[in-house]
């Protein structure tokens, strides 16, 4: 024996043996401090996830309409004739792919009156509603929902019929509910049948706030469109509508196609990944938030932790533990918190999309790269969050620790 004193030495085993013990005997703080890190995690995954969900629904949505519909735009508005022959509805209808196509206007009309009773006075008409032309295959383009009623067809276009169809916004503002009452529409004394009331329609959803006449109709009875241009309304089958697109204004003006202008919807990918890159870096910065929210907490908790464990901090260096065993066992005991509030966390957010999904009838859509470091994120929060009270932890004296 050369009388020398072995040198303290602090096992893995007995170093987490001792941080657990240290949490299991104060569960109640283990539990609060933990809670920074589960709301945080929890946040992370949950809003994550629900951005992937949410994205991919949106893209659906994208794919069911925006892929159907192409507009034909008139580039010579104004002129004394439109550029869309009278046949258009037919010409587009017989291009392979097209489900229903049509032209519809905004009618030229300077502050018109309309309402429901022909004596009404010009203050008690309605100048706020919408009036259009549109021909049966753009009122069958618009797929709409009927209240009451039907749309008016064919027949009434070739005949020039005073007919109309309301939107449920202009029935509600005209006090009709019903269109089998033979009510009528007086647009400047001009009397319109009302033959049809839209509750709904997926396309120019304006339009629920108007009535919408014949463009046969509209020709005789107010001229061509002047302050707006017409446009055609095309629905397309899916994956037609580029090429009925490039096809629509040489069936519409084999002659001078470049007098119509075909738009065709947008891509779907571009806006889907355009989507996704804003929702993922807006709702990642919030979970980032959160994060750095739930780091501050294990930090202010295991500082508090150390200012009143320094009694037992100053026995442990007075039985001969080091400053370095010191500061290893309260970072292992921030870094298990850490660990073990993301765990928690991740399967709290996991659930959370999971239901979120179920009631709102989606497509669960979870990122592994999302799920899968989320615990070990959790850990690396602890860890970070420890480092300033555990090196406070190792700066305290022995013999100032016992006094206390």
């Amino acid at each position: 024996m050369n009388g020398r004193v072995p040198r303290t030495r602090l096992s893995p085993y007995d170093t987490v043996a001792e941080a657990l013990a240290g949490l299991v005997q104060r569960p109640g703080r283990s539990v609060l401090t933990m809670l920074g890190t589960i709301l945080g995690i929890g946040s992370f995954v949950a809003v994550l996830g629900l951005t992937s969900t949410a994205t991919s629904q949106i893209g659906k949505s994208f794919s069911l309409l925006q892929e159907t519909t192409v507009t034909v735009e008139d580039t010579a508005p104004g002129a004394a004739a439109m550029s869309f022959p009278e046949d258009t509805d037919s010409r587009l209808q017989r291009l392979d792919g097209v489900s229903a196509a049509g032209v519809w206007w905004t009618l030229p009309l300077r502050n018109p009156r309309v309402a429901a009773q022909p004596t009404a006075r010009a203050a008690d008409g309605q100048t706020s509603l919408g009036l259009y032309a549109a021909s049966p295959g753009a009122l069958r383009a618009m797929q709409p929902t009927l209240t009451s009623g039907t749309l008016y067809d064919d027949f009434h276009q070739r005949r020039d019929e005073r007919v109309c169809v309301l939107g449920s916004g202009a029935a509600r503002q005209l006090g009709i509910s019903r269109a089998d009452t033979r009510a009528a529409v007086f647009v400047n004394d001009t009397a319109y049948t009302v033959v049809g009331i839209i509750d709904d329609t997926e396309r120019l959803p304006q339009t629920l706030l108007g009535v919408l006449i014949p463009t046969s109709t509209a020709t005789t009875q107010y001229g061509a469109p002047t302050d707006a241009p017409a446009q055609a309304l095309i629905h397309t089958r899916p994956g037609a509508a580029r090429l009925i697109a490039d096809q629509a204004p040489l069936a519409l003006r084999p002659d001078q196609p470049t007098l119509l202008k075909a738009v065709p919807p947008p891509d779907p990918r571009t806006l889907r990944d355009q989507v996704d890159t804003d929702l993922s870096g807006l709702f990642l910065l919030l979970a980032v938030i959160c994060l750095v929210v739930g780091s501050v907490g294990i930090a202010n908790t295991t500082l508090v932790a150390v200012l009143e464990r320094t009694a037992e901090i100053g026995l442990r260096r007075a039985l001969g533990a080091r400053p370095r065993h010191i500061t290893v066992q309260f970072l292992t005991e921030s870094t298990a918190l850490g660990t073990l509030g993301g765990l928690i966390g991740t399967a709290i957010g996991i659930v959370a999309v999971l239901a979120t999904a179920v009631v709102r009838d989606w497509t669960a859509v979870m990122e592994p790269l999302t799920v899968l470091p989320a615990p070990l994120i959790g850990s690396l929060v602890g860890f970070l969050a420890g480092l300033y009270p555990a090196w406070r932890a190792a700066q305290i004296e022995p013999l100032e620790a016992l006094r206390r």
